[in-house]
């Protein structure tokens, strides 16, 4: 494993996922701190939660998983988020997200703007922008980042929290985006691109037009297709026993950025995404434990 750590940033939402079976600890800039905190970089979360039990939990949660909680911010008058989750035969999840929660809070302030001026890599996504003072303060830690950072967008259009102009702001800001088969056809016709029906034209197009280093499109079981401006990886992703897709794509967001900060090859890349996407399918949760040690040797391995 490289002993090198880059500062990893999960910007915007915290949220606990309920299921039928318990709650897990989630959001999607979370479950990319805990994922690249296993992957070997130095993670924290920039988020917001509630002086309620639910927050307290969730950073004592943090702080065992080995991921850096000095920037989650807490509030006194709004709840930490939840989401009741429920899932099909396949494990395919919906959510149900509560409205008004801490996230939609967040709060640009010095120690925040430290933090971005010295991250290495930022992921952030478009439910935690769906409140206008939460989407204005993503935009300036984005804003507030080296011009070197990785600012990688994970599109997530499974929520209704999103609109054209969300979505090309978003472009415009990163250097990576990462969405699936399902979401490229419709983020091109929001943003009126002319590539019709083809993923690599449309993911060209997304390249050229937003100034983008890689686009990653995911396409569950059947692997990913990763495009630079000089590369086009396809990967058929690895067989698994599914328990649920909660945080799968999280997961293989982080193994990418962990790669690409270290400027690995998009083949390399993209294996570590489909293996670590695959590991967290088969089991129960976004953040599942694990030993870090065991993980780190078994990562390290299938590449």
């Amino acid at each position: 494993m490289d002993e090198q750590e880059f500062v990893t940033v999960g910007l915007g939402e915290l949220i606990w996922d309920v299921l039928p079976e318990g709650k897990q600890l989630g959001g999607a800039p979370t479950n990319f701190a805990y994922i690249s905190r296993l992957v070997g970089d130095r993670s924290t979360v920039a988020t917001r939660v509630g002086t309620d039990a639910w927050g307290s939990e969730a950073v004592m949660r943090l702080d065992a998983l080995g991921v850096e909680t000095r920037y989650v911010q807490r509030d006194t008058e709004h709840p930490t988020g939840t989401v009741r989750v429920r899932l099909d035969a396949r494990g395919e999840a919906t959510f149900e997200v509560n409205q008004n929660s801490a996230w939609d809070y967040l709060a640009w302030t010095r120690e925040w703007q430290e933090l971005a001026a010295r991250a290495d890599a930022v992921c952030f996504g478009t439910l935690g922008q769906r409140a206008p003072q939460a989407r204005a303060v993503i935009s300036s830690f984005l804003r507030a980042t080296r011009p070197a950072a990785l600012r990688v967008f994970d599109v997530n259009l499974r929520h209704s929290f999103f609109d054209a102009s969300m979505l090309a702001d978003s472009l415009t800001l990163a250097r990576v985006v990462k969405l699936n088969s399902d979401e490229l056809p419709l983020v091109a016709s929001m943003l009126g691109l002319d590539a019709a029906g083809d993923e690599a034209a449309l993911s060209l197009q997304l390249l050229r037009d937003f100034s983008l280093d890689v686009v990653a499109v995911t396409r569950g079981a059947r692997g990913s297709l990763l495009f630079s401006r000089d590369e086009q990886v396809e990967h058929e992703g690895f067989r698994v026993r599914v328990a649920d897709t909660i945080g799968a794509g999280d997961a293989f967001a982080a193994a990418l950025t962990h790669q690409l900060l270290r400027r690995a090859p998009l083949e390399r890349a993209s294996r570590a995404a489909n293996w670590t996407g695959a590991w967290v399918a088969g089991r129960c949760g976004a953040t599942p434990q694990v030993d870090v040690e065991s993980f780190r040797r078994e990562y390290e391995r299938q590449l």
